[in-house]
């Protein structure tokens, strides 16, 4: 084999890697997000004007996310395979669904994704955090899979085994959760250490964490993709600086990541409608780049 056609070879090889990482893409990751530039904001997240629909929903998720669920739910995820399909037909049947947390937009699911996936791409993200933003909510499939309602799904997440913090939305909600009196789990550190690090607290379980296991272990993704689905809807931290005497050092990369993320995720909700049909081929190939044809849910 000739020299060039060696090097060529090589070079093809670290121009895929590169790639996968997002390295040599028209615009850093982790760069201010510049399609929201002109967008108002302050009507997003109005949960104070939230209708009851949406109170409902967490008067009930945080009477229910109490440590003995989350134990007992994280070890019914690792028995169970609940469907077998691929990343676009899981679009597909999650698009039943109405968040019924979400007080910024009534589209669907599959719109939502897509909207997310699109500004990502309008702004020169590279290709991993398009497929980010593509797939970030799948994890609400587990409502269709035999959740106990919706609370156990979507909403924001937050720490349980120790003090519900008040940067929660509706904290005065904590007070009908058994574990708001429980001699541990009501203390600043309940059952965790200082500076801990958020991979050893547990998180109220919902579709960040479940998809976050999905994607972690049938998926090529790298390692801030899966920061950006895993904490998406962890707004006390990434939002409002809560739970900063658990995390520490290692925790950094994630919270860029979840930032850089969140504008697309939370914004992009007030965008043009999409056509699911008209990307579908575009959004296909890059599916084909990072996950296998059929994935275990």
């Amino acid at each position: 084999m000739h020299l060039v056609t060696s090097l060529e070879i090589v070079s093809d090889a670290v121009d895929e890697v590169n790639k996968l990482k997002g390295i040599g893409a028209d615009k850093a990751w982790d760069a201010s997000a510049e399609f929201d530039a002109n967008k108002d904001k302050t009507g997003f997240r109005k949960y104070e004007e939230a209708c009851g629909r949406v109170k409902n929903f967490y008067r009930e998720q945080h009477e229910k996310q109490t440590v003995e669920f989350n134990l007992r739910v994280r070890e019914k995820f690792k028995k169970t395979v609940r469907a077998k399909m691929g990343i676009w037909e899981a679009m597909e049947k999650l698009n039943t669904l109405v968040d019924d947390s979400d007080p910024d937009t009534s589209v669907s699911q599959i719109e939502h994704l897509l909207q997310t996936a699109e500004a990502i791409r309008r702004d020169g993200k590279p290709e991993w955090m398009q497929v980010a933003g593509l797939v970030h909510d799948l994890g609400k499939l587990l409502h269709l899979f035999g959740s106990e309602g919706q609370w156990d799904v979507v909403g924001d997440t937050f720490i349980v085994g120790c003090k519900f913090s008040d940067k929660i939305i509706y904290p005065e909600t904590f007070s009908a959760n058994p574990d708001s009196d429980d001699p541990v789990y009501s203390t600043e550190y309940g059952v965790y250490s200082p500076q801990c690090g958020l991979d050893n607290v547990m998180l109220s379980w919902g579709h960040d964490e479940y998809l976050y296991h999905v994607m972690k272990n049938q998926s090529t993704l790298p390692e801030d993709a899966l920061y950006m689905i895993r904490y998406h809807s962890f707004y006390p931290w990434h939002r409002e600086n809560a739970y900063q005497h658990l995390t520490n050092a290692s925790d950094e990369r994630a919270l860029v990541a979840v930032r850089a993320f969140n504008p697309y995720d939370l914004y992009s909700k007030s965008d043009e409608p999409v056509d699911p049909e008209a990307l579908k081929p575009y959004y296909l190939g890059l599916i084909a780049k990072f996950f296998p044809d059929v994935i275990e849910w």
